[in-house]
């Protein structure tokens, strides 16, 4: 691969990672609502669910996948599913941020609802975005290539970088929002807002993903 296909690739993932989508927006609410500690098993969970699919793109089966109608429009009602659990689980949200503490607090003796690692790894599985961006990396610097195989190597480990930083990154800036959403009472007001904005986010997307 030489450096102007490097440097594309660089490109093409700084778009695509750091765009708002159905991660970032997850990664943005954890983050706000539960600090960084919390939203890290997510974080991390985008780039491993990402990089098998790249993985299977790569072998020829993502390609497959959304060749068959039938399998695609599958995948189209389970993502719009997930993303409207997420939206409601958001939505149900009922914290108040304790400013003495870096945890939101949920009432009671409830525990944190979140999204761990394994569903933050399958959410990749059933976004239509997800499977379309990996056959395009695929499509772009690997497939029809005469070193396929060297070239995978340096594209997965390229794209599972910029996918950790940029959630990473809305982790944090989730997080530093957490002061001001308490709000001058700490009644967590804003936060609520907040989570709702972001449950209309994934709404959205979900709609969106209906007429890809």
């Amino acid at each position: 691969m030489n450096w102007q296909e490097f440097t594309t690739l660089l490109a093409l993932a700084t778009a695509m990672s750091f765009s708002p989508g159905p991660n970032t927006t997850l990664a943005a609410a954890l983050g706000a609502n539960f600090g960084v500690r919390h939203a890290m098993p997510f974080v991390c969970s985008v780039p491993a669910g990402w990089g098998v699919m790249l993985a299977l793109c790569a072998l020829g089966l993502g390609a497959l996948l959304l060749a068959v109608p039938m399998l695609a429009s599958a995948l189209k009602f389970l993502g719009v599913v997930y993303l409207l659990w997420l939206a409601a689980r958001l939505v149900g949200l009922d914290v108040r941020i304790d400013r003495q503490t870096p945890a939101a607090l949920a009432p009671a003796d409830a525990k944190p609802p979140t999204v761990t690692f394994w569903q933050g790894a399958a959410l990749q599985f059933v976004n239509i975005k997800a499977w379309l961006f990996a056959l395009a990396v695929v499509s772009g610097w690997i497939a029809g290539r005469p070193d396929p195989g060297p070239r995978f190597t340096v594209v997965l480990p390229v794209m599972m970088a910029f996918a950790f930083a940029s959630n990473l990154s809305y982790a944090l800036a989730g997080s530093l929002l957490r002061g001001w959403l308490a709000g001058p009472d700490g009644s967590g007001r804003r936060l609520t807002w907040f989570n709702r904005l972001m449950a209309l986010v994934l709404v959205a997307t979900a709609v969106w993903m209906l007429y890809i």
